[in-house]
């Protein structure tokens, strides 16, 4: 099987600075990966290059695309979402004054399949691609304990269901690989394990690829299968939760507080 995203020599300077320095990875499709790494390792930067926020200095990010290598690096993000890459955020963006159906459905119009005129005139396809919509949204409500408060506004929503919305509005895109930034950031134990569960889920559910930054050890270690260490914009080291966990270097750089 080949792999879905494969990274060579990645690396992105600002100025003198070094963020991230020749990062090789091999991600197969289907994969759960952890990315960790003490504060300022160069995570986030690695995550804004691969989803297309930051143009690499240096270095391939190829996303397989139908059996074919596609070179996305410098891509614009919204072309690289076309190619079913989505992601979260470490600090939440939702459209707060808009429901959380409403947030939802937005992100699903690039796939509506009907164009300005059919929108304009209101035909037979435009209502049947809005009813579409509408009912791919409940689902991804329902599978992250949404429906429910399907019409509220988003900024009413505990912290930990605004998480569980902006997964659910990258599901929305209908995509191959997910990109979880902190995804349980200000989550009490109880979250933390049930998100753990969600997460595997959305993987079986929907053949997903999913690639997340977290400081909670116990979400890494239980859900992931594989995880690569960053540490001052370098890869230090790659390979099972117990191959991390028993580590030395990776002790020394970064789980010694953790373990």
């Amino acid at each position: 099987m080949d792999e879905i995203l494969k990274v060579t020599g990645l690396s992105k300077n600002f100025g003198g600075l070094a963020a991230v320095s020749g990062i090789n990875m091999n991600i197969m499709p289907g994969e759960l990966i952890g990315l960790i790494g003490p504060n300022g390792a160069g995570k986030t930067t690695l995550f804004n290059l691969l989803t297309g926020v930051y143009e690499p200095s240096e270095g391939l990010i190829e996303l397989n695309v139908e059996g074919q290598k596609k070179q996305i690096g410098g891509m614009k993000p919204y072309k690289i979402t076309a190619l079913g890459m989505a992601r979260t955020f470490q600090n939440i963006r939702l459209f707060k004054s808009m429901t959380v159906l409403e947030n939802v459905k937005l992100a699903m119009h690039k796939n509506a399949g009907y164009g300005v005129w059919s929108a304009l005139l209101r035909n037979g396809k435009f209502y049947n691609a809005e009813r579409w919509i509408e009912e791919k949204a409940n689902e991804y409500l329902r599978e992250v304990g949404l429906y429910r408060k399907r019409n509220e506004k988003a900024t009413n929503l505990p912290y930990g269901e605004q998480r569980r919305l902006e997964i659910a509005r990258a599901l929305a895109v209908q995509p191959r690989i997910l990109f979880l930034d902190e995804p349980a950031a200000g989550m009490n134990p109880q979250e933390t394990d049930d998100l753990t569960k969600l997460i595997r889920h959305l993987r079986d559910k929907y053949k997903l690829t999913v690639i997340l930054i977290e400081h909670d050890m116990s979400l890494v270690m239980n859900l992931c299968e594989r995880i690569f260490v960053l540490n001052y914009g370098k890869l230090i080291a790659s390979g099972t939760p117990d191959e991390i966990k028993n580590n030395e270097f990776v002790i020394s750089a970064y789980l010694g507080e953790e373990m």
